[in-house]
């Protein structure tokens, strides 16, 4: 039998899917499994590794079929695990890239002066958001992890690491150069873990993975699997892949996906130029010899926000109906939402602030939450544009979206709206997956390097309508309500 399919793991941060691609780059088959994380204290996000592994696995037997020549890996990034090397099981839940329990640690390191050389090598800023002082955490917090480490008995990894680990039946300890890049570890200009680094968050070198291109045959499924050994060939972040997904492959091109979070990224080039406005500079992907860069603007509540009407405040019992609700409220409403449940992400970078709802009248109801909770994600990518473009990068001539919330028809027309730029939506949701399925068909000689990631059918596009009054006096009314939650 001739095999030619790819099936993508991406694992992400509310849900875990398996999705066969065909020779032609369309989706065949898609299983998934919802995703719980647990909130043991303000701030504190864990997910429990046995859970992601047996989603992972699950998702994977129902869309595997014989024909099916190569896996790729996507995951949830900086999110890190922690477990035994001998046994494969883990220490401890998983610590989630939204916790913030080492804000102290962090703000500590800040003080001492120590961004600045963080910040050259890896291009972060030193935030709870990475990976390092979880881990920092972990060996610190749980009874002899510490002294284990130093041994040679655990092995740590971001959760593409741990799959990869359970996948080989233990065999390979690795990662790739998107999910290194994101541990405050590693070096973005000398492709390495560093030393200094990790000895400054007191992290043994030993327990952290090999670092491989996105590209690259990372090693077979053991036959407990699913029966056969099947190359594991393609691996990045979940944000990369969905650039290489989107077929971003020149500088200048962008995308923003809508997720949990919102993770805008512009494709730099083949140098990791620095930003000058606190955003991030981040590799896109290594495949063959090439290295490209991206900057990168992160938001830490996207969907979380609509989930967050769903599941806590019962506005909603479908995160869909957003979109007629959202219709039914006029422009200029005043009620604003800035999510800020876990702090803000870019370009503020505020670990104590927290979510506020302002405007409010006796007349507000659930549509006009609703509303400004998906205004809040437009807005907060406006500003994100708005930053790259202080930074010296030219705005997109058109931002390519994706993402749960990308589906939302009115979501994406008050982005081009606020964004004043063209908006395309891919008719193929599954940008991540495409991404991570399209490496390890590069890997594995399926699909030829010149040939970009499916656009077939076209996408869909929304242009811009509003007058620019209209649209600075909104912008205006958002930017108010953030300075009033910067300041309290």
């Amino acid at each position: 039998m001739s095999r030619r399919g790819v099936v993508a793991i991406d694992q992400g941060t509310t849900s875990t899917r398996a999705i066969r691609f065909g020779p032609d780059r369309q989706v065949q088959a898609t299983a998934s499994r919802e995703l719980a994380s647990r909130y043991p204290r303000p701030g504190w996000v864990e997910q429990d590794p046995e859970v992601i592994w047996a989603d992972a696995l699950a998702t994977l037997r129902e869309v595997v079929t014989d024909d099916v020549a190569a896996i790729g890996l996507t995951n949830q990034r900086e999110t890190i695990v922690l477990w035994d090397r001998k046994t494969g099981k883990p220490l401890h839940d998983a610590i989630v890239w939204q916790d913030r329990r080492t804000a102290e640690l962090c703000a500590d390191l800040i003080a001492d002066g120590l961004e600045p050389e963080v910040r050259a090598k890896t291009g972060l800023l030193l935030d709870p958001y990475f990976s390092a002082t979880k881990l920092c955490w972990l060996l610190d917090t749980i009874e002899g992890a510490r002294a284990r480490a130093e041994r040679g008995e655990l092995a740590a990894g971001t959760i593409d690491s741990f799959l990869l680990w359970r996948l080989t039946g233990g065999a390979v300890h690795a990662t790739d150069v998107t999910n290194a890049a994101r541990t405050l570890l590693y070096d973005i200009g000398r492709h390495r873990w560093d030393e200094d680094l990790a000895k400054l968050f007191d992290i043994p070198l030993a327990i952290l993975p090999e670092v491989r291109a996105n590209a690259h045959l990372f090693g077979e499924t053991d036959l407990s699997i699913v029966g056969r050994r099947i190359p594991i060939a393609g691996m990045a972040g979940d944000q990369q892949a969905a650039l290489i997904g989107q077929g971003c492959f020149r500088p200048g091109m962008a995308k923003s996906t809508y997720g949990t979070g919102c993770f805008l990224l512009t494709h730099i080039g083949g140098a990791p130029t620095l930003s000058s406005k606190r955003l991030l500079t981040t590799p896109a992907y290594r495949i063959g010899d090439e290295d490209a860069y991206a900057m990168e603007g992160s938001i830490f509540i996207a969907g979380a926000a609509i989930k967050w009407l769903r599941d806590r405040m019962g506005l909603i019992g479908d995160a869909a109906q957003t979109a007629a609700l959202a219709a039914s409220v006029p422009a200029g409403h005043g009620v604003h939402l800035v999510p800020a449940f876990v702090g803000l992400g870019a370009p503020h970078w505020r670990t104590d602030v927290r979510a506020t709802i302002s405007g409010m009248t006796l007349d507000t109801g659930a549509a006009h939450i609703a509303r400004a909770a998906l205004e809040a994600v437009a807005y907060q990518t406006c500003d994100l544009v708005d930053t790259m473009t202080a930074d010296g990068i030219a705005p997109p001539a058109l931002l390519r979206i994706d993402g749960g919330m990308a589906a939302n028809d009115w979501f994406a027309q008050y982005l081009a709206d606020m964004l004043d730029l063209s908006v395309e939506r891919p008719a193929n949701h599954e940008t991540t997956a495409l991404g991570a399925a399209y490496l390890a068909g590069l890997t594995t000689g399926l699909w030829s390097a010149g040939s970009a990631p499916s656009q077939d059918p076209p996408p869909q596009r929304f242009e811009p309508r509003l007058t620019a009054a209209a649209r600075s006096s909104a912008l205006d009314g958002w930017r108010a309500a953030v300075r009033q939650v910067l300041a309290a």
